[in-house]
């Protein structure tokens, strides 16, 4: 079949040889249904050649030869005058050729798209896959060691903790109620408060000084132990380094200081996240704390904490204060 109807029947003169030892010879050409007819001058014909499985020896130069495809000794001469003849074998072959599959196309469409994919898996799917597995194989002894220098490059921003002799052991008690492994409080540079790898809360002093009842102390590590159940400290940690902090992580043990001080610099000037007042009840009722001060701490209309307030699980209730007057008063004093 050929794709162009207006050649259907369009002759024009060249040279045939048959072999390379073959004398040429005059002969008339045509162009039918996907084959080029080549007849003598007497009208009878010598070849048909497949329009699909014809070649051109010479590109741009001329006369045009041409041959089959696979016998570059039978030969076809057409000289550069017979423009539309030469236009008419160009355009026919074209157009069956893009009637042709091509695997090399399809090969190539196959591994663009292979490539795509494989992409798709090392950009969207690899760095969090990484992540979740360095947060579950991870061992405690790394976390806190993480935490360890995660608090020391955040001393070099906020200067160095509050701490007296008598406070150390009134932040373990407070810790041990709370249910983390320890507190540490912050003079200045730390907005509210934090929770390191490895079960390290911080807290800005204004939590211990400005208040009476060290239930609002409390309720600041409640939030806080809230906010690392609902994301890992370690995966956020992880999550700020990017795909290369989790696979070093994994393969050496060890993080980058470069990677400690990314994290600090943008925890530290990022507000922490909200904790649904269900969820946070749940951690006062745990560890039957009262919610209603620390909701008046954060809130001293109660107007926004007002589900602390009314939902407090230990209202109306006797209950063993969090720390004893003496020992409170002692921590108000940690950063005098």
């Amino acid at each position: 079949m050929t794709a162009l109807r207006d050649f259907e029947r369009l002759e024009a003169a060249g040279l045939w040889r048959a072999a390379p030892d073959a004398q040429r010879r005059d002969v008339i050409i045509s162009v039918g249904d996907a084959t080029l007819t080549i007849t003598d001058m007497s009208d009878r014909p010598l070849a048909h050649w497949s329009l699909a499985a014809v070649e051109r020896a010479n590109p741009g130069e001329f006369p045009a030869i041409f041959h089959p495809d696979g016998d570059p000794g039978e030969t076809l001469e057409i000289a550069e005058d017979e423009t539309t003849m030469l236009e008419a074998i160009d355009k026919v072959r074209a157009a069956i050729d893009r009637r042709r599959p091509h695997p090399g196309r399809l090969r190539a469409a196959s591994v663009l798209a292979s490539l795509v994919v494989l992409a798709l898996v090392v950009f969207l799917w690899l760095p969090s896959a990484l992540q979740n597995h360095a947060v579950s194989v991870v061992p405690d002894i790394k976390r806190k060691a993480l935490g360890q220098a995660l608090l020391g490059r955040i001393e070099r921003v906020t200067g160095q903790a509050c701490s007296t002799a008598d406070t150390v052991p009134i932040l373990e008690k407070l810790a041990l109620r709370t249910g983390v492994r320890r507190l540490v409080v912050f003079r200045s540079g730390l907005a509210t408060s934090l929770h390191l790898p490895g079960g390290i809360v911080l807290l800005n002093r204004t939590f211990v000084e400005d208040h009476e009842d060290p239930a609002v102390a409390a309720g600041a590590v409640l939030a806080e132990r809230a906010r690392a159940e609902a994301q890992d400290p370690l995966a956020e940690l992880l999550a700020s380094g990017g795909v290369l902090a989790s696979f070093r992580l994994l393969t050496t043990g060890q993080l980058k200081r470069e990677t400690l001080d990314h994290y600090v610099e943008t925890v530290l000037s990022t507000p922490r996240p909200e904790v649904a007042d269900e969820t946070l009840l749940a951690e006062f009722a745990r560890t039957a704390i009262p919610s209603t001060p620390y909701a008046y701490a954060l809130d001293i209309t109660g107007e926004t904490t007002i589900g602390l307030i009314e939902a407090d699980p230990m209202a109306g209730r006797v209950l063993e204060p969090v720390l004893n007057d003496r020992d409170w008063v002692r921590l108000q004093n940690i950063c005098s």
